[in-house]
């Protein structure tokens, strides 16, 4: 039994091995674990939103509807992304910082609105905002990433890797912190450092910069009561159930009784008041309740396939703007799933951060699905994944204009 059984392990990794092989396997990683993700993500809106969507809208398909259109809006993007040429990319990345620095700006003009404490939307139409800071987190990998190449023969002097990025980046980071939006600036930051890490700057000097960052980070923190009094709930939620402590035990009475396979699709009782943001960003928390711990294994495991896609796209491409784009994308998505996860199971304090294509939500709906298309476009840079994708396409119009016929 057990050489049999070895043998049929053997045999699975070898045709593993072999699947991830083939030229287009990133390619095809990025669009089927974002395909799985995003249809998970709009199923479980529907299910986390439908009871406040009644109740607030007389409707409860409304909040699911508005998701969808961003799904759709956002899979165009994605199209989009994934077939402009990177050379268009780098040209964009310049003014696409400039821009979000110009919209984070009109958050502190009356143009601004304040939602959750946080100042960081611009109202556009029929009830729909603007988070500009969303899209600042793939501004900013664009433009590091387009400089990183523009410097690759002066990356082993590290005032090359860390100036202007540090500045620049960091004043852009900082603008999203005065919006009282701790949270994305955080994933920001994480962003910033993990291309310093890529560029190849030393041990020492990265490892100064990271207690930067956290001093920075405590700093802030303690200067807003409302983030301290979130630190300590998460040091000990039992503390203040009723207030600071409450969102985080009832997440975890939802994971309680969800068990393994979950109370089953639709029948969280969470989300009939109980937890807030249950569509938002406490929506794994209804997914344990509903799914159980299989459906959150499930949500882990595609984050870690996705990850683990990314970085490969970084190591196997040829093209400098594409290698650094790609660890960039894949920092940002990891760190803002791991901050999330983290945060609804009680191993972080809440930040207030999305599930990348899970949570609901407009802008970060928009930005993660162009990013994942600019991923996919990265992925076609790796050895022979462009030949390999431009046959597919020509054998599926051959393919079509015989149907036709």
């Amino acid at each position: 039994m057990s050489t049999t059984a070895s043998r049929r392990s053997s045999s699975t990794l070898e045709t593993v091995r072999t699947m991830l092989e083939r030229p287009l396997a990133s390619y095809q990683l990025v669009l089927g674990t974002t395909g799985l993700l995003l249809g998970l993500g709009l199923i479980m809106v529907l299910s986390a939103s439908s009871v406040l969507a009644l109740r607030v809208y007389g409707n409860s398909f409304e909040i699911f509807l508005r998701q969808g259109i961003f799904a759709v809006v956002g899979l165009l993007a994605m199209v989009i992304a994934m077939r402009i040429p990177l050379e268009r990319v780098r040209q964009l990345a310049r003014p696409a910082l400039v821009a979000v620095v110009m919209l984070i700006g009109l958050t502190f003009t009356p143009l601004g609105m304040e939602i959750n404490g946080n100042r960081n939307w611009i109202p556009l139409f029929a009830g729909f905002n603007l988070q500009p800071s969303e899209f600042a987190k793939l501004a900013i990998c664009l433009w590091i990433a387009d400089l990183y190449t523009r410097r690759h023969r002066h990356l082993g002097t590290p005032r090359y890797v860390i100036t202007p990025v540090v500045p620049i980046a960091g004043a852009v980071s900082a603008l999203v912190v005065f919006q009282k939006d701790l949270g994305t600036a955080v994933i920001m930051f994480a962003i910033i450092a993990g291309l310093l890490w890529v560029a190849g700057l030393p041990l020492k000097p990265m490892l100064g910069f990271g207690a930067g960052l956290v001093v920075l980070l405590l700093f802030f923190v303690a200067t807003a009561q409302h983030r301290v009094d979130r630190f300590m709930s998460f040091l000990n939620p039992m503390a203040d159930p009723e207030k600071s402590g409450y969102q985080a035990i009832k997440a975890m009475m939802g994971f309680a009784r969800g068990g393994f396979w979950g109370l089953g699709l639709g029948s969280s009782r969470q989300k009939w008041g109980a937890l807030p943001e249950a569509h938002t960003d406490f929506i794994l928390a209804v997914i344990g309740e509903e799914l159980g711990l299989a459906g959150s294994l499930v949500v882990l495991a595609l984050f870690g396939l996705l990850a683990y896609t990314g970085f490969r796209i970084a190591h196997r491409s040829r093209d400098r703007f594409a290698r650094y784009l790609a660890a960039g994308i894949t920092i940002w998505i990891t760190t803002q799933a791991v901050i999330n996860i983290g945060m609804v199971l009680g191993l972080l304090p809440v930040i207030g951060v999305p599930l990348p294509l899970i949570s609901y939500g407009g802008s970060s709906m928009l930005a993660t699905l162009a990013a994942l298309g600019l991923l996919a476009n990265c992925a076609t840079t790796e050895p022979g994944a462009s030949r390999a994708l431009a046959t597919s396409r020509r054998a599926k119009a051959r393919t079509k204009r015989k149907a036709g016929r």
